[in-house]
């Protein structure tokens, strides 16, 4: 059958959104709702899989939920809301805990990352993250998701419980009228030139709010100052930019800063080549300087503005999530028909 073309995504709302945040996910976001009927999710639910202060994390949740509005996002045509505030997430993905199989969530690869050595004392959450995020796709029947390299293992899992509950109950689904298929297989987005944003100290380090140095990313909170600073900061290599991409190969600082400055000015990084090429980095950090206080430093303010009004910021979240329940409990109730719940 043929199905409503819808966007989803999330963002964990875990403090000091960065560059790596901005270029990875939320400036597309801003993109596709051009194109697209757009659901965006602040995954609280996601960011408890470790422990969360229970004093800072609404906090948090406010500040993902001011750099979408302050980026872009329109919350009248599109949905922006947390994911605690819609039951049928977690409820949807009960069952598909029931669905998926142990064996795929043992091939997920950032469980292992993220529990390390000792996985044995990792929540049960973290384990069965997966399982929830194909939740928050098909509890949409999404067709269309933005994601990083980092989480295309996930969006394959997505696809593979939503074939497997297609097949489980394929007669199921028939009889009701949905034809052969309830859910859609979600696509994965990868666009742009920066999918994958790396640390200012470490290019072969992704850009990470953990990292203990401040000068390791750039803040979407940060001012002109502040920007400017990290940039000049910046690790590079003694040599000139290079005037090809071949020419920055076992040069990940360069490709770095020169993925950031295409991605910033929406250009290929061979047009950043052409320009540079043979120029030093001292001239090369100074036009990225620029371009990051341009780009930047109104979204930043804009982000601020919107965080010392958190009535409006939850007046959005509140709207959202009335609207992101409505078509979430469409599908559940359609769900439970087709398990054979009994509804009364």
């Amino acid at each position: 059958m043929a199905f409503q073309q819808r966007v989803f995504s999330g963002v964990q709302p875990t403090g000091n959104l960065h560059l790596g945040n901005y270029l990875g996910a939320i400036v597309k976001f801003v993109a596709l709702q051009q194109s697209h009927d757009c659901i965006y999710c602040v995954v609280d639910m996601h960011a408890i899989t470790v422990w969360q202060d229970p004093v800072e994390l609404p906090r948090a949740t406010r500040e993902v939920t001011a750099a979408f509005l302050a980026c872009g996002i329109d919350p009248k045509k599109h949905i922006i809301f947390n994911q605690s505030q819609v039951a049928e997430h977690a409820e949807l993905a009960w069952v598909f805990n029931c669905v998926a199989r142990v064996g795929w969530l043992n091939r997920m690869t950032q469980f292992k990352e993220k529990a390390g050595k000792d996985r044995e004392n990792a929540s049960v959450g973290l384990y069965v993250y997966p399982n929830l995020m194909a939740a928050d796709i098909l509890v949409y029947r999404a067709t269309h998701v933005p994601v990083g390299e980092d989480q295309k293992q996930h969006l394959e899992l997505s696809r593979d419980i939503a074939q497997k509950f297609n097949n489980d109950f394929s007669a199921s689904i028939a009889a009701r009228g949905f034809g052969d298929a309830f859910f859609p297989q979600p696509e994965p987005l990868i666009q742009g030139p920066a999918t994958r944003v790396m640390s200012l100290r470490d290019g072969t380090k992704k850009m990470s709010k953990s990292d203990p140095s401040d000068y390791s990313r750039i803040n979407l909170t940060d001012d002109a100052d502040a920007i400017a600073q990290k940039v000049r900061k910046a690790k590079t290599d003694p040599d000139a930019l290079p005037s090809e991409a071949k020419g920055l190969e076992d040069r990940p600082e360069a490709e770095n800063l020169v993925g950031i400055y295409a991605a910033l000015k929406e250009v290929p990084a061979a047009d950043v080549l052409g320009e540079f090429g043979g120029a030093q980095f001292s001239t090369f950090k100074s036009a990225l300087v620029d371009l990051a206080v341009a780009k930047l430093g109104p979204i930043g303010a804009e982000t601020k503005r919107l965080m010392g009004d958190p009535a409006y910021i939850d007046s959005v979240l509140a709207d959202g999530s009335n609207r992101a329940r409505e078509i979430a409990a469409q599908t559940m109730s359609a769900v439970k028909d087709i398990i054979g719940f009994i509804r009364h």
